[in-house]
């Protein structure tokens, strides 16, 4: 399918702006970058009856903020589910501000707790410090649970590209710590421990997150090649000390079909379901990278939007 007409109009315009790509900054320079033009396309941010940063201990003595979003009051006899958020940007940029639009969204209409992660960014903190903190917030939020309302049995983890990498990760690390999980929502996960798929090559340039941005986030965030070996960066074909995939929460997947990503998430459904694993698919033609933060200019994102939120109810039974 061709791209969508408004999206290729946002790449064209891109292209003429001529500004610099990520690569070709700092890390510093992309975060505030980013921090600047993350919510230019997305939704209008919902108004909740409650948002508050939280601070959450990590197991090296270190506290990362997160953000709760409630859009109700707490129910003490009847508990909410929640959704531990991990937002994208390649493992070195991105916040809760980033994803503010996005959670408020995902908690407004899916009736739940939001709980979005500033886990610690590469290159002061290389793999696997991302990966500790976002399991460390999980194991934080499912010992707290009761005491904010939150249903322990109905904990879903979530995210977009990184983010999405380290809520599949989270998903196996809660099987063995047997904490139970209702769903893991995966907004175009990396999972590749290369880039080298069909996609990549057909995507590389022109689409929003080119070759040489991927390489340059990896770059930052890992410690040495080696590191691409670990399951726990390429939970798709990572060897070293890989898991048995079976027994994992439920997953649903988005994948966009211009995304360098696209044969990635592909691939690693197709491992989750030959693992028995229940999973669910749903590809979006037309669309790109980062799509799902799109919907203030492109109007069928909103179906996506839906789909997600439909997907996380059914899992959190509300529907």
């Amino acid at each position: 399918m061709p791209l969508n007409p408004r999206v290729a109009q946002l790449l064209d315009m891109i292209a003429r702006a001529e500004r610099p790509p990520m690569h070709d900054l700092t890390p510093q320079e992309a975060r505030l970058n980013y921090e600047k033009t993350a919510q230019i396309l997305d939704l209008d941010p919902l108004p909740l009856s409650h948002v508050e940063d939280l601070a959450l201990p990590m197991r090296d003595g270190a506290t990362i903020r997160a953000r709760s979003y409630q859009p109700f009051a707490p129910n003490w006899f009847a508990p909410a589910p929640a959704l531990l958020y991990f937002h994208g940007g390649g493992f070195t940029v991105g916040s809760v501000n980033t994803h503010d639009a996005l959670c408020r969204m995902l908690a407004a209409r899916g009736d739940c707790f939001v709980i979005s992660v500033d886990y610690r960014l590469a290159p002061e903190y290389r793999f696997p410090t991302a990966v500790n903190d976002a399991f460390d917030a999980l194991s934080w939020l499912h010992q707290n649970a009761p005491t904010m309302g939150i249903d322990p049995a109905r904990i879903a983890v979530g995210g977009d590209s990184a983010g999405g990498t380290l809520a599949a990760v989270c998903a196996v690390l809660a099987r063995d710590a047997q904490i139970p999980l209702a769903l893991q929502l995966l907004l175009y996960p990396g999972t590749s421990a290369y880039q080298n798929s069909a996609s990549h090559r057909r995507y590389a340039d022109g689409y929003l997150l080119s070759a040489r941005t991927i390489q340059w986030f990896f770059e930052l965030y890992i410690r040495d090649s080696s590191d691409r070996e670990d399951w726990r960066f390429a939970p798709l074909d990572g060897k070293r000390d890989a898991p048995d995939m079976r027994g994992l929460a439920p997953a649903w997947i988005a994948a966009p079909e211009y995304d360098p990503l696209f044969d990635e998430c592909v691939a690693y459904a197709a491992k989750l379901d030959e693992a028995d694993n229940q999973v669910e698919l749903v590809e979006y033609p037309g669309m790109i990278h980062e799509f799902f933060k799109m919907a203030r200019y492109v109007p069928e994102v909103a179906q996506a939007h839906q789909d997600a939120v439909s997907a996380l109810r059914r899992a959190f039974r509300l529907d």
